[in-house]
């Protein structure tokens, strides 16, 4: 009986309800997209408002934002495949959600990210070296949140959308008309902390923008294992709405952000937005992905490409020509060859180093742990000095 049992409790859970649906046929329905994969334009009544004025030297500008965050994206994860980081989470195919999302922002907006949300810092003039020096270890974030309104990385899975809740609430407190807006990906919605942060966010509405970067894999566990829902629809059992777009279309990203953002900056609460999108590298440098997804969603997704997508619309529309991609190219290319320089001759920080900054104004125990820990490694120099 016992055996039986204890075989029982081994056994995955029988699924509630109907089978799931194949993949490529769930959860793709009431989707804002303002360009079709082959960069076409289409109409949409309600956002169209929001990217009426964009120019083509904007979209120009969204263009060369998207490459240049692939192109830091791709020489981190070489640097680490050389040995010069410990590990890289890759944006790869990401790069629509975030520079839209990003480019929607004000200078005095405040962003939350997690820790893949290399191209909204770029966006926010955090020089990309203090993001592979974080990776590398020779530092804790390099950049002082107040000095580009970008938050340092959070690796705790969700826990930043409760911060920015709180952060949220004190913009609402102090009177002010910025908002704040809070990157996560699919898996952290399976934290308390975020079900938390919705309903904090709700209760005090709070100009907050919630960004879930929906790109399918939780590192190994599909969409349908976090949700039998779309997760834009979970805003709605807090009270405030939620909406799916296209994560793929950096127009509709822009567009659908600079909706929220507004709800936001008017006292009409919180919003949650769905970017559906996909993740074509691996979860970091230490998964492989090949493990648990087919080729054939990977190809599927490609098909998807936001850059390519961005590039196809504005060469059928004549606003960008062979010498411009060209241009955006080569200005990747020095960003790289000036990061891999940089990163190569980086040197380690002394030992004491993680001391710093933990509190702005300095702290008595801070200091007394200091000390006991330069005493310690001072201990091996007198053991050497003694053989």
């Amino acid at each position: 009986m016992a055996g039986t049992l204890r075989h029982r409790l081994r056994r995955r859970p029988e699924p509630l309800g109907p089978p799931a649906l194949p993949r490529r046929n769930r959860m793709t329905t009431d989707l804002v997209q303002l360009l079709t994969p082959d960069g076409e334009r289409v109409q949409n009544a309600e956002y169209d408002t929001y990217v009426d004025g964009v120019t083509p030297e904007e979209l120009r500008a969204l263009y060369r934002d998207m490459v240049r965050a692939r192109r830091v994206d791709a020489e981190a994860t070489t640097l680490q495949r050389q040995g010069e980081l410990g590990l890289w989470p890759s944006l790869l195919g990401q790069e629509a959600a975030q520079i839209g999302s990003s480019r929607a922002l004000r200078d005095d907006d405040h962003v939350f990210p997690s820790y893949r949300e290399h191209g909204v810092a770029l966006c926010r003039s955090v020089d990309p070296l203090h993001l592979l020096a974080m990776f590398r270890g020779a530092n804790n974030g390099g950049w002082d949140p107040a000095d580009h309104a970008f938050h340092l990385y959070t690796l705790v899975i969700g826990s930043q959308t409760l911060h920015a809740t709180g952060y949220a609430m004190g913009v609402a407190q102090d009177g002010g008309d910025s908002a704040v807006i809070v990157y996560f990906g699919d898996g952290a919605t399976s934290q308390g902390d975020v079900g938390e942060a919705f309903n904090f966010a709700a209760v005090y509405n709070t100009p907050l923008v919630f960004f879930c970067q929906n790109n399918q894999w939780a590192i190994s566990e599909p969409n349908e294992r976090q949700t039998r829902i779309p997760l834009y629809q979970r805003a709605q059992g807090f009270g405030f709405p939620g909406i799916r777009v296209d994560g793929n279309d950096v127009l509709a990203c822009l567009a659908v952000t600079r909706w929220a953002l507004e709800r936001a900056r008017t006292g009409q609460g919180p919003t949650l937005i769905e970017a559906y999108t996909y993740r074509m590298g691996a979860h970091t440098t230490s998964d492989d992905p090949t493990r648990y997804r087919h080729d054939e969603e990977v190809r599927e997704w490609a098909a998807k490409d936001p850059i390519s997508r961005l590039k196809a619309h504005l060469t059928r529309a004549g606003w960008a020509d062979e010498d411009f991609l060209a241009d955006v190219d080569r200005e990747s290319d020095t960003l790289a060859a000036r990061l891999r320089d940089q990163v190569r001759s980086m040197r380690a920080p002394a030992p004491t180093a993680m001391f710093e900054h933990v509190y702005a104004d300095g702290h008595p125990l801070v200091d007394e742990e200091r000390s006991q820990f330069a005493a310690y490694q001072a201990s091996f120099a007198d053991a050497e000095g003694v053989k």
